[in-house]
Protein backbone atom coordinates (compact mmCIF):
# COMPACT_ATOMS: atom_id res chain seq x y z
CA UNK A 1 0.00 0.00 0.00
CA UNK A 2 2.67 2.34 0.50
CA UNK A 3 4.15 2.05 -3.01
CA UNK A 4 0.75 2.90 -4.09
CA UNK A 5 0.63 5.91 -2.26
CA UNK A 6 4.06 6.90 -3.40
CA UNK A 7 2.99 6.42 -7.25
CA UNK A 8 0.07 8.64 -5.93
CA UNK A 9 2.11 11.47 -4.83
CA UNK A 10 4.50 11.45 -7.31
CA UNK A 11 1.85 11.84 -9.78
CA UNK A 12 -0.05 14.55 -7.55
CA UNK A 13 3.52 16.61 -8.32
CA UNK A 14 4.61 15.01 -12.24
CA UNK A 15 1.23 16.56 -13.70
CA UNK A 16 1.32 20.07 -12.68
CA UNK A 17 5.10 20.13 -13.74
CA UNK A 18 4.52 18.50 -16.80
CA UNK A 19 1.57 21.78 -16.99
CA UNK A 20 4.02 23.99 -15.60
CA UNK A 21 7.17 22.78 -17.93
CA UNK A 22 5.14 22.84 -21.25
CA UNK A 23 4.17 26.33 -20.38
CA UNK A 24 6.97 27.92 -19.54
CA UNK A 25 9.06 26.43 -23.40
CA UNK A 26 6.27 27.30 -25.30
CA UNK A 27 6.29 30.62 -23.60
CA UNK A 28 10.18 30.82 -24.71
CA UNK A 29 10.39 28.67 -27.89
CA UNK A 30 7.22 28.76 -29.31
CA UNK A 31 4.66 26.84 -30.58
CA UNK A 32 5.66 25.79 -34.23
CA UNK A 33 6.98 22.55 -33.19
CA UNK A 34 5.22 21.35 -29.93
CA UNK A 35 8.38 22.09 -27.58
CA UNK A 36 6.93 21.66 -24.40
CA UNK A 37 5.66 17.99 -25.14
CA UNK A 38 9.47 17.31 -25.73
CA UNK A 39 11.14 18.98 -23.05
CA UNK A 40 8.78 17.77 -20.35
CA UNK A 41 9.67 13.64 -22.36
CA UNK A 42 13.39 14.22 -22.26
CA UNK A 43 13.34 15.54 -18.78
CA UNK A 44 11.60 12.45 -17.91
CA UNK A 45 13.65 9.96 -19.42
CA UNK A 46 16.47 11.47 -18.35
CA UNK A 47 14.89 11.38 -14.89
CA UNK A 48 14.39 7.88 -15.41
CA UNK A 49 17.27 6.64 -16.79
CA UNK A 50 19.53 8.25 -13.70
CA UNK A 51 16.66 6.49 -10.98
CA UNK A 52 17.29 3.19 -12.98
CA UNK A 53 20.73 2.99 -13.38
CA UNK A 54 20.79 3.48 -9.44
CA UNK A 55 18.70 0.80 -9.32
CA UNK A 56 20.57 -1.65 -11.30
CA UNK A 57 23.20 -1.17 -8.44
CA UNK A 58 20.57 -2.47 -6.05
CA UNK A 59 21.21 1.20 -4.31
CA UNK A 60 17.40 2.60 -4.60
CA UNK A 61 14.66 1.37 -2.62
CA UNK A 62 11.30 0.56 -4.23
CA UNK A 63 9.39 3.52 -2.17
CA UNK A 64 11.92 5.84 -4.31
CA UNK A 65 11.24 4.43 -7.95
CA UNK A 66 7.51 4.17 -7.42
CA UNK A 67 7.34 7.65 -6.27
CA UNK A 68 9.81 9.54 -8.84
CA UNK A 69 9.88 6.68 -11.71
CA UNK A 70 6.79 5.72 -11.84
CA UNK A 71 4.59 8.34 -10.10
CA UNK A 72 6.65 11.45 -10.74
CA UNK A 73 8.01 10.24 -14.26
CA UNK A 74 5.11 8.44 -15.50
CA UNK A 75 2.50 11.86 -15.02
CA UNK A 76 5.49 14.38 -16.22
CA UNK A 77 5.85 12.82 -19.85
CA UNK A 78 3.26 12.50 -21.68
CA UNK A 79 3.20 9.50 -24.32
CA UNK A 80 -0.89 10.90 -25.68
CA UNK A 81 0.38 14.53 -26.19
CA UNK A 82 3.30 13.82 -28.24
CA UNK A 83 1.13 11.33 -30.06
CA UNK A 84 -1.66 14.05 -30.37
CA UNK A 85 0.65 16.34 -31.53
CA UNK A 86 1.88 14.90 -34.18
CA UNK A 87 -1.38 13.67 -35.44
CA UNK A 88 -2.52 17.61 -35.64
CA UNK A 89 0.90 18.79 -37.38
CA UNK A 90 0.08 15.44 -40.38
CA UNK A 91 -3.16 16.83 -40.15
CA UNK A 92 -2.29 20.28 -40.96
CA UNK A 93 0.28 18.64 -44.03
CA UNK A 94 2.81 19.39 -42.10
CA UNK A 95 4.60 16.00 -42.98
CA UNK A 96 8.19 17.30 -42.24
CA UNK A 97 7.55 19.12 -39.54
CA UNK A 98 5.85 15.63 -37.83
CA UNK A 99 8.78 13.77 -38.85
CA UNK A 100 10.91 16.04 -37.09
CA UNK A 101 8.92 15.93 -34.21
CA UNK A 102 8.86 11.76 -33.91
CA UNK A 103 12.75 11.95 -34.60
CA UNK A 104 13.60 14.32 -31.80
CA UNK A 105 11.03 12.43 -29.11
CA UNK A 106 12.88 9.27 -29.73
CA UNK A 107 16.39 10.13 -30.34
CA UNK A 108 16.73 12.66 -27.59
CA UNK A 109 14.57 10.57 -25.51
CA UNK A 110 16.69 7.53 -25.55
CA UNK A 111 20.02 9.65 -26.00
CA UNK A 112 18.64 11.08 -22.10
CA UNK A 113 17.70 7.40 -20.78
CA UNK A 114 21.36 5.92 -21.82
CA UNK A 115 23.59 8.49 -20.93
CA UNK A 116 21.82 9.38 -17.37
CA UNK A 117 21.61 5.22 -16.98
CA UNK A 118 24.98 5.20 -16.81
CA UNK A 119 25.70 8.21 -15.25
CA UNK A 120 23.33 6.57 -12.66
CA UNK A 121 25.60 3.14 -12.32
CA UNK A 122 28.45 5.08 -12.07
CA UNK A 123 27.17 7.31 -8.68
Amino acid sequence: MILVLAVFIGGLIGAPARYLVDGFVKKRAGTDLPWGTLAVNVIGSAVLGLLMGIASRDALPAVVLSLVGTGFCGALTTFSTFSTDTYKLLAAGSTGKALVNIAMNLVLGLAAVGLCYFLGRSL
